[in-house]
């Protein structure tokens, strides 16, 4: 991330791994993992002495790995693939078979490994793209055979995916058998939603520009919205959604590091330790509430049979995988305080869905309204509102609507539109939103990765919600038709306050 803002000085250089990749016949490991591989080097940002070591359950010969990767490519890459990038990321590939339940398996890893180190590969990277009941088993399994200790200067990293935990208690169990095997430095928890240039911009906004930062707090914000809204259906994730749901899925993880982001305090340097601490405190002070406001304080949602543009989408309870009688919501939104001096009194406002009517990741910082009084004997009878839109997806920009006379001898205002988007002003070659992380994974930098606490701080916040939730069961899921806005009752919880959700026009 550091390399991204320092512009005008040359990258971090990356020093020489291997790159250990559990998982690496599934799906995320081809559809974004190596494809994020194959970015890097088109870039150049791939240190020489690399290699990947694809681990699996079952033997796979490296040849017949190296094919199907190399067919992943040309399918998840957005342009031609160049086939030697392609084939200097691959030519080094290897494949191991190592099983946690197989204690001896580990020992034929460990010895693939020291033959790599006498080649010059000295660090080494163990990704795991394994569903979440793997990363214990895995993580100790790698620290009985001796995988995870530093050395003479070589370092060992481990990378973990989300869900990190479904809850406050398995999270911090989590915590605790990892931190028993690593150093809380040598952990790498992953989120892609952080390797997006938008979210990574949000701090440059904020503390980069003068004219932000002053008016960055309670005096100036009336709210904040924050939307995570996806067209798609549960589809292929039915059994692993309906036992997770909107709420776990998404809140603590990637709405909550938006959060955190808009709300945490200037950090005293720009570093993983200070920026991480920041993020940490402002989840932190996240106000706990009861289990009675925590239902006043929220909305769950589950999509009926309905139309998502042209697409028809059955009712969600009658999905395969999906208990008939299901009270999982598929859309979740919440109203949260935040207990310090800078957001004393400002709502913020999360939601997100499936099977909404468009595809929409923003955050919103509605700004207080000015006074009216010196316009009361004009024809004006209302100003729009003051909006910052940082957009996230699909399209990556910023958006600052304010008020404007419009042309003419009567003063007439009107609300206007700043626009600034990335694809405008720079060349932003096509990824996958790894590349970032997975880059300051090889050089150390670990500023966009989460720390115990603050994964810790984000389940404390959401766990009085799971548990009013399940205590209700069905009674409070609203419905909603697919590739509408979402249940009627969203909208009701800002209209009680005097506010409104803004639109999800596609």
């Amino acid at each position: 991330m550091n390399a991204a803002i320092g512009a005008n000085r040359p990258p971090r250089v990356a020093e020489g791994c291997g790159f250990v990749l559990f998982g690496v016949t599934g799906d995320l490991a081809h559809r974004l993992v190596v494809p994020a591989l194959y970015n890097l080097a088109e870039a150049g940002l791939l240190p020489k002495d690399f290699c990947i070591v694809g681990v699996t359950r079952s033997d796979v010969p490296a040849d017949k790995l190296r094919e199907d990767l190399n067919t992943s490519l040309a399918k998840f890459i957005k342009r031609p693939v160049d086939p030697e990038i392609a084939k200097s990321v691959l030519a080094c590939l290897s494949t191991v078979r190592a099983d946690p339940s197989d204690p001896a398996s580990f020992d034929v890893l460990k010895k693939h490994l020291g033959e790599l180190e006498t080649r010059g590969v000295a660090n080494f990277i163990f990704y795991l793209a394994v569903p979440p009941s793997g990363f214990a088993p895995i993580s100790q399994s790698l620290a009985n055979a001796g995988l995870l200790k530093e050395q003479q200067g070589r370092w060992r990293r481990l990378v973990i995916e989300k869900p990190f935990g479904t809850d406050l208690a398995s999270a911090r169990a989590l915590n605790q058998q990892l931190l028993a095997l690593v150093d809380e430095h040598q952990i790498y928890r992953i989120d892609h939603y952080l390797g997006k240039e938008t979210v990574q911009n949000i701090l440059v906004l904020r503390f980069a520009n003068g004219m932000f930062e002053p008016i960055w707090n309670r005096n100036h914000i009336d709210h904040v919205q924050i939307t995570v809204s996806e067209t798609l259906d549960v589809a292929h994730r039915s059994s692993f959604y309906d036992a997770t749901g909107a709420l776990r899925d998404m809140v603590p993880n990637h709405l909550f590091q938006l959060l955190s982001l808009v709300a945490m305090e200037p950090p005293a340097r720009f570093d993983a330790h200070a920026v991480r601490s920041e993020k940490g405190e402002v989840l932190a002070a996240i106000q706990q509430v009861s289990h009675v406001e925590a239902l006043e304080n929220s909305v769950r949602g589950q999509y009926t049979t309905g139309k998502v543009s042209d697409r028809q989408v059955d009712d969600y309870r009658t999905t395969d995988g999906v208990a008939k009688n299901s009270a999982t919501e598929t859309y979740a939104a919440l109203k949260l305080s935040i207990d310090n001096w800078r957001w004393a009194g400002v709502p913020f406002y999360l939601r997100t869905g499936k099977a909404l009517r468009a595809k929409r990741t923003e955050v919103a910082i509605r700004f207080k309204r000015a006074p009216f009084s010196m316009f009361r004997d004009t024809a004006i009878d209302h100003f729009a509102q003051n909006d910052l839109v940082i957009s996230i997806e699909p399209n990556e920009g910023v958006t600052l609507q304010f008020n404007t006379k419009v042309p003419g001898p009567e003063i007439a205002i009107n609300g206007v539109e700043m626009k600034f988007r990335y694809e405008d002003y720079f060349k932003v070659a096509p990824s996958t939103g790894y590349e970032t992380l997975l880059y300051d994974c090889m050089t150390g930098d670990n500023i966009l990765f989460q720390r115990a606490d603050g994964i810790e701080a984000g389940w404390a916040a959401v766990e009085p919600f799971i548990e009013a939730w399940k205590s209700a069961g069905q009674d409070g899921v609203q419905g909603y038709a697919a590739g509408s806005d979402g249940p009627a009752a969203a909208d009701e919880l800002l209209e009680r306050d005097g506010r409104a959700w803004r639109r999800l026009t596609p």
